[in-house]
C-alpha cells in the first residue's frame, strides 16, 4: 500500500499512527465507559495540524491533500471513532464549508480558531422528523430587519454540546430544497439550548447533542452562501463527508484485523494457536480483503477530489462499501475472540458498536444505493 504514497503522505500517515498509539488508544476504553472523550484531545489534534488539513495556511490551516486527510482519519478510526468524528465534522463538514463558501470576514472569524482546536464546529442538518429526507426540514429563519430569527430543533448532532459554532440549515422560503439557507450560528447565542444525548450503542465518547432554537437572532452576515442555496451546499459538503466516514471505517476494519491476528496467534485451543485452524484463517482473510478493498475505494475518491474531477458517486460507493465492510470486519473479529470479544477488556466489541452507526449517518446504506443507482440509470428513485 505504501508504494502508492509520496514521502510526504507516508510521513503524515506515520505521524497519525504515532499520535493514535500515544494519545488515543490507551484511553479509548475509558472514554467509552464514561461516555466522554477527554476535551484536551481537541487541543492536541490542533497542535499536530490534524484539524487544519487541506485548509490554506493563510487561513490558519496546515494544507495538504485529501489523501493525507484520509490517511489521518483512517488512523483516528483505528484508535477511536469518537475522536475521528470530532475531526470529520469540525474540519470536514464545517471548516471546509467555510473555506469554500464563506466570505473573507467569515473565514477570518472562524477558520484560524477551528484549525487550531481553539473552537469546534458542528453540522446541524438532521431534525427529529427529517433525517434521510433532509429537504423536509422545518427549522425556520425569518427576517427581522437586517437579522434573522431562527426557531426549530436539530438532533443527533455530532459535537453538538461542545461546538462553538453550528453550521445550521433553516427554511427561509417555501417547501423543498430551494427554500433552505445555511447559517453560521454561535452556540452561545441567546435562545439556543443544547442537550446531550446519552445511552448510544456506540460512539459513546462522542458528544452527540440536540439543539433547540427559540428565536435565535443572527445577523445576515452569518448567512453562509446564497439565500436558498443551503441545500445545495449541504449536499456538496456531505459528498466529501462520506469520504471521511469511509476512511474512518477503513481504520475500524484495520484495527479489527490487527487485533484478531494478534489474538489468533496467541490464543491456544485443541493444542495449537487458533490461527492454525482453517475457519479462523477464513475469518481473518475476509477481514483483510474487505479492508484492502475499502481502502482503495477511499483513496480513489481522494484522488478525484485532488484532481478536481467529479467524485460524488465514487464517494457514495466508498461510504457504502466501507461502512458495511467495517461491520463485517468487527463481527468476524468478535467471532475470532469468542467470548472474550464480548467484553470491553478487548477492543473488538467497541469496534462493532462504533461501526454500526456508520451505515446510518451522512446517508444510510440504502440512500447510497439509490444515489449510485441514479448515477447509473439516470432515473431518480427517491
Amino acid at each position: 500500500m505504501d508504494l502508492c504514497l509520496s514521502p510526504e503522505q507516508a510521513a503524515v500517515r506515520q505521524l497519525a499512527a504515532d499520535f493514535v498509539d500515544r494519545e488515543v488508544l490507551p484511553h479509548a476504553a475509558a472514554w467509552d465507559r464514561r461516555e466522554a472523550v477527554d476535551p484536551a484531545v481537541v487541543g492536541k489534534l490542533g497542535e499536530v495540524g490534524f484539524l487544519g488539513l487541506t485548509i490554506d495556511p493563510g487561513h490558519g490551516g496546515s494544507g495538504g491533500d485529501h489523501l493525507s486527510y484520509c490517511l489521518v482519519l483512517e488512523e483516528l478510526g483505528r484508535g477511536d471513532s469518537a475522536v475521528r468524528g470530532i475531526v470529520s465534522v469540525s474540519l470536514g463538514l464545517v471548516a471546509k464549508s467555510i473555506a469554500a463558501h464563506g466570505t473573507p470576514q467569515q473565514r477570518q472569524q472562524w477558520l484560524p480558531r477551528l484549525c487550531s482546536g481553539d473552537a469546534l464546529g458542528c453540522f446541524a442538518l438532521t431534525e427529529p422528523d427529517s433525517g434521510s429526507d433532509a429537504a423536509a426540514l422545518t427549522t425556520r429563519a425569518v427576517r427581522d430587519g437586517g437579522d434573522w430569527l431562527l426557531t426549530g430543533r436539530k438532533t443527533f448532532i455530532t459535537n453538538g454540546t461542545t461546538a462553538d459554532v453550528a453550521l445550521l440549515f433553516a427554511r427561509t422560503g417555501g417547501p423543498g430544497p430551494r427554500g433552505v439557507t445555511a447559517f453560521l450560528v454561535p452556540t452561545d447565542s441567546p435562545g439556543l439550548d443544547r442537550r446531550e444525548i446519552h445511552g448510544k450503542l456506540g460512539l459513546r465518547g462522542q458528544a452527540t447533542g440536540e439543539l433547540v432554537l427559540d428565536a435565535v437572532r443572527v445577523p445576515d452576515t452569518a448567512r453562509l452562501g446564497d439565500e436558498g442555496g443551503g441545500f445545495r451546499l449541504a449536499l456538496a459538503t456531505l459528498a466529501k463527508g462520506r469520504m471521511s466516514v469511509a476512511a474512518g471505517c477503513v481504520g475500524i476494519a484495520q484495527g479489527c484485523l490487527d487485533a484478531a491476528v494478534g489474538y489468533a496467534n496467541q490464543r491456544t485451543q485443541f493444542g495449537k494457536p487458533i490461527a492454525g485452524h482453517q475457519l479462523v484463517q477464513r475469518l481473518l482473510a475476509n477481514i483483510a480483503v474487505d479492508t484492502a478493498a475499502a481502502r482503495m475505494l477511499v483513496w480513489r475518491v481522494a484522488d478525484l477530489i485532488d484532481r478536481g474531477e467529479p467524485f460524488a458517486t465514487e464517494a457514495s460507493m466508498a461510504k457504502l462499501f466501507a461502512s458495511e465492510a467495517a461491520v463485517r470486519a468487527a463481527n468476524d473479529a468478535v467471532q475470532v475472540f469468542g467470548g472474550y470479544g464480548y467484553i470491553d477488556e478487548y477492543p473488538v466489541g467497541k469496534y462493532l458498536r462504533d461501526a454500526r452507526v456508520a451505515t446510518l449517518y451522512e446517508g444510510t446504506s440504502q440512500i447510497q444505493q439509490l444515489l449510485i443507482g441514479r448515477a447509473l440509470t439516470g432515473v431518480n428513485a427517491f
